[in-house]
Parts: structure tokens; sequence; C-alpha cells
């Protein structure tokens, strides 16, 4: 994995609430949240990942963006992205999307948040995605492992530079990142956001995770949490919180 930065210092884990006329008693405003892809808004393709390390030879222990990365040569590294995006391409037809997902962009589109994607997938997934299941949903920007000079999730490089895209002077501490594995909480938390964690049957060993802020077992039930406001409790050994 990718080297991350120091952790930042203690940062707002408490968001006002999004309702109309709701009273925020001095909370932090929450000004845009950003979504991982894979697992995220799309079910968990596990078995892609299986493939991608059959494919260069190495065992789960090896981050696949690292040994790439690594890989002495520009034809080595070139022959090796194309192993994977061959089986990302074949993944990508089959993507399914996550319960919720349209009715919490929805109603994030209704509450005029700030929605951006910052995913280690290149981008012909992403955008196959967004054309087949959230055509008329605008994200802004998008960061995959190929937008020059940032280091991939757990870096948190990308969840910053969109906080700096947004106009954010804050790092991220008044962002949400939401994702399915432990380099979203881990970019996430370095970055100073808060984070959810979209809780599956492989990752449910994230919910006591220090990086972890809050967790979900469909996306929609971030509604009624951002509504009535967002309150981080490292998932209260449960897995949708909204005290």
């Amino acid at each position: 994995m990718a080297s991350v930065a120091q952790n930042p210092p203690p940062r707002p884990r408490r968001f006002a609430p999004l309702k109309k006329d709701a009273q925020g008693g001095g909370q932090t405003t929450l000004q845009g949240i950003v979504f991982d892809v894979d697992g995220t808004l799309c079910l968990p393709q596990h078995y892609m990942f299986t493939q991608m390390r059959n494919a260069l030879g190495i065992d789960r222990s090896v981050d696949i963006l690292d040994h790439i990365r690594a890989l002495p040569t520009d034809e080595a590294r070139s022959e090796a992205v194309a192993k994977v995006q061959a089986v990302e391409r074949e993944a990508m037809l089959a993507q399914q999307p996550q319960p919720g997902l349209v009715e919490l962009m929805d109603y994030l589109e209704k509450k005029n948040m700030r929605r951006a994607l910052c995913t280690r997938n290149f981008e012909a997934p992403v955008t196959h995605l967004l054309q087949n299941h959230l055509p008329s949903h605008i994200f802004e920007p998008i960061i995959t492992r190929d937008t020059p000079d940032l280091l991939p999730k757990p870096n948190p490089a990308g969840i910053l530079h969109i906080g700096r895209q947004w106009g954010l002077d804050n790092r991220a501490e008044s962002m949400i990142m939401v994702g399915d594995s432990i380099d979203d909480m881990t970019s996430g938390h370095a970055a100073g956001a808060a984070t959810v964690l979209l809780v599956n049957d492989r990752n449910a060993h994230l919910k006591e995770h220090h990086h972890t802020d809050l967790c979900i077992s469909r996306l929609d039930d971030l509604i009624d949490i951002l509504e009535n406001g967002f309150v981080g409790d490292n998932c209260g050994g449960s897995s949708s919180t909204s005290q």
C-alpha cells in the first residue's frame, strides 16, 4: 500500500442536520461527500481482484497498484496495466448497482450536496457505471488511479484534491468519505474527513477500526442519518447508526 500522511488533528465527526429548518447547534455544515466505486456504488465483485492477482502472478499480500508501480520497465508496467484493465473491462459488464443507490443520489441532489468519486479503478468502469445507473447525476471531480500527480488510496491525496477543487480550506474536515474497504477508511481518515463504511459479508471486521466513524448496510441508510445530523460513533457495534 502507498504511504499515507500523518493523521490530522482531531476533526469533526458530527455534521448539522440537512432537514429543512433544523437547528445545527453550532455543528459543522457538511460540504460534500466522496464515494468509492467498486463495492460502494456497485455491488462487490471480489472475484475480480483474485483474477487480477492471478494474471500478475502475485499473492493476496501484495497490493496490485504498488506491484505495478514497482515494475522495473515501462514495458513491464504497460503489460501489467493491460492485464488488469482486461479483467476490469470484463467485470464492468456485470456491474449491478447497490441497493438504495438512486434514492440516495436523488436525495443529495435535492439538497444541492456536492458529490465526487475517488476510486482505484481506471476510467472506463466508472464511466460505464455512471452512464448505465446514474445518467442524470453529476460527480465532480472524479479521481481515478490514472489522475496525474495523485497517489491512489489509501493515500489521502485524492480526497484532499477534491476538497481543494471545492474551494474548501479545512482539508477534508467538512466532508464525508463513503466506501467499503480499509483503503477508503484510511484515506478518508488521513484527509480529515468523516468516514462511512458500507458493510458487506467481507468487511465487517472494519466496523471496529479506528478509521471508521459510521457504518451502514444500505446506501439509502444515509438519508435519515444526514437528515437528522451525522454522528460518528465508530459504528457502535451495529451496521447502521444515526444517534
